[in-house]
């Protein structure tokens, strides 16, 4: 009953920057925390950055200092800022939520740094 639509990916040249969006939608009450994961060729999903309903924030140290998580509660849409963008950060990038106990994916978005 949960839809996650995201936008924003791209390819853009190390140093670069794009921001990402992920907006919900459908039967939503209160979502407890969003947030971005990313998976690169040939490996695992892993945690890129999370958000609370109170606005908590948690970074994956590769990342650290270059990106930004952000919500806009009003429009259920959740925003990752990227930038001093690198090669390694070339993944697909899936929006997640989690609300009473269940995870909702996104399709995910494609976001290809190179030169």
């Amino acid at each position: 009953q949960v839809q996650l639509v995201e936008s924003g990916g791209g390819l853009v040249q190390p140093g670069g920057s794009l921001r990402l969006s992920c907006a919900a939608s459908g039967s939503i009450l209160i979502i407890s925390r969003m947030g971005w994961y990313r998976q690169g060729p040939g490996k695992q999903r892993e945690l890129v950055a999370s958000i609370t309903n109170g606005g908590s924030t948690n970074y994956a140290d590769s990342v650290k200092g270059r990106f930004t998580i952000s919500r806009d509660s009003a429009k259920n849409t959740v925003y990752l800022q990227m930038n001093s963008l690198k090669p390694e950060d070339t993944a697909d990038y899936y929006c997640n939520v989690a609300m009473y106990g269940m995870n909702y994916w996104g399709k995910g978005t494609l976001v290809t740094v190179s030169s």
